[in-house]
């Protein structure tokens, strides 16, 4: 889904997609967005940050908290502080404006990718649950209960890098190896990709976000999940 007020964006990008092979439905804002999800099954929404009523990330909070569906954010090519909040919202990427088609669909494609490939990715934990302090991983679902039974889904990245810590409890990850653990990709100069995944991260797992006591940040180490983990068949 494309969602966009800009008509013109909306509709050129429609045709480009279709064109390449993808099925597309638009939506004017979030609203629309809602009233169009409730009725189809998507794999990913490409979401306008800017747009009159409820903008994108409070958009990209609901649907990251709500569901598994990829989000790719649309940022004005200044607003360096929205793309940053949209990836600790759950965007799995984001594009300024303006872009070259050619580049959201390889941006699509990717992000496709990895949300396919997080189905097979489980590692050893692959139709189990994991059981962390007052949290249960259920892996097949790749959702949190507590102990309360209160269920919270995770993202495909999210659930990637929480795989990756509960497979090597009280090991030093630094950022480079978490990020090829769970996406298989490198860190670039300056890239807060993986920091900005463990504070999303964090706010699902961590009793206090302010005093984090699961995911230890490791100085000039990385990070490392530091309670005990039972794999419960």
């Amino acid at each position: 889904m494309v969602v966009d007020d800009h008509q013109q964006i909306r509709d050129s990008l429609s045709r480009y997609l279709e064109k390449n092979g993808l099925r597309v439905t638009t939506a004017k804002d979030a609203h629309d967005m809602d009233i169009k999800r409730a009725s189809g099954n998507f794999d990913l929404i490409v979401l306008d940050i800017m747009m009159p009523g409820e903008d994108g990330l409070s958009a990209c909070r609901r649907i990251t908290s709500e569901t598994n569906i990829p989000v790719i954010l649309l940022t004005a090519l200044a607003e360096e502080t929205d793309r940053i909040v949209g990836l600790e919202l759950g965007a799995d990427d984001y594009l300024p404006k303006p872009f070259n088609p050619r580049e959201l669909l390889a941006r699509i494609k990717a992000v496709l990718r990895r949300s396919e490939k997080t189905e097979e990715f489980t590692g050893e934990l692959r139709g189990k649950k994991v059981r962390f302090e007052h949290l249960t991983l259920l892996v097949d679902r790749q959702t949190l209960t507590d102990d309360t039974g209160k269920e919270t889904p995770l993202t495909p990245s999210e659930f990637k890098l929480l795989a990756a810590l509960l497979e090597r409890p009280g090991v030093v990850l630094s950022r480079d190896q978490l990020l090829d653990l769970s996406q298989g990709t490198s860190l670039g100069p300056l890239d807060r990709k993986i920091d900005n995944q463990i504070s999303r991260l964090r706010r699902k797992v961590e009793p206090d976000i302010l005093r984090p006591r699961i995911i230890k940040t490791i100085r000039s180490g990385g990070y490392c999940l530091s309670v005990k983990v039972e794999v419960v068949e």
